[in-house]
C-alpha cells in the first residue's frame, strides 16, 4: 500500500470522487502542511494555520498507479485558480500535491508540467507540489460525507460535476 496526499478545495467533494476509484483501500479527509499542531475545522477554515483541507488516499499501486490519482486529480478540480475552488475561498482551498517520496515528487512535477502545456486548461496550472508534512484526520463527521449527507445543496452542486467528469474521462479505472 501506499499514500498520496493531494488538496483539491473542500474535501469532501474530492473525497467522493476518489473513493469511487479501483485501487483506492481508502480516503481519509484532513489537513496537512499547516503550522499548528492538532487543528480544528473551525481553525482552518479562518486560513490562518497555513492548512491545506486535503485527502490522503491509501492505495494499491499494482491495482491504480500514482500517475493515474494525479490524472485523476488534475481533471476533476480546477488547478489554475490560487486559494480557490468555485465559491471556496482561501489558502486552506488550494490546489496541492503532498509527495511522500522522491519518486512521487517526480511524478507530480512530470504530469503537472504535461497538464500545463496541454489543451485541458486555459489558465497556467498553479498547484503546489510540497514535501508532505504531518498529516491530521478530519473531525469523525467529515469521513463519508457525501455518501451521508446525498441530499446537502452545497455537495449535489460541487460533486456531481466532478463525478460526471470521472465517469466520462475515466470509466476505466472505477470500481466495478
Amino acid at each position: 500500500m501506499a499514500l498520496a496526499t493531494f488538496g483539491a478545495g473542500c474535501f469532501w467533494c474530492v473525497e467522493a470522487v476518489f473513493q469511487k476509484l479501483d485501487g483506492v483501500n481508502h480516503v481519509t479527509p484532513g489537513y496537512s502542511n499547516g503550522q499548528l499542531a492538532d487543528p480544528t475545522y473551525q481553525q482552518v477554515c479562518t486560513g490562518s494555520t497555513g492548512h491545506t483541507e486535503v485527502i490522503q488516499i491509501d492505495f494499491t499501486p499494482e491495482a491504480i498507479s500514482y500517475e493515474a490519482l494525479l490524472e485523476v486529480l488534475f481533471h476533476v478540480h480546477d488547478p489554475t485558480t490560487l486559494n480557490r475552488q468555485g465559491a471556496d475561498i482561501g489558502t486552506q482551498y488550494r490546489s496541492a500535491i503532498y509527495f511522500h517520496n522522491h519518486e512521487q515528487q517526480e511524478t507530480a512535477v512530470t504530469v503537472k508540467a504535461r497538464i500545463d502545456s496541454g489543451d485541458l486548461w486555459h489558465n497556467p496550472v498553479v498547484t503546489e507540489i510540497a514535501a508532505a508534512d504531518i498529516f491530521y484526520p478530519a473531525e469523525s463527521y467529515h469521513h463519508d460525507y457525501f455518501t451521508k449527507n446525498p441530499g446537502n445543496p452545497y455537495c449535489n452542486a460541487s460533486v456531481g460535476p466532478k463525478l460526471a467528469k470521472l465517469k466520462s474521462k475515466f470509466p476505466h479505472l472505477l470500481r466495478d
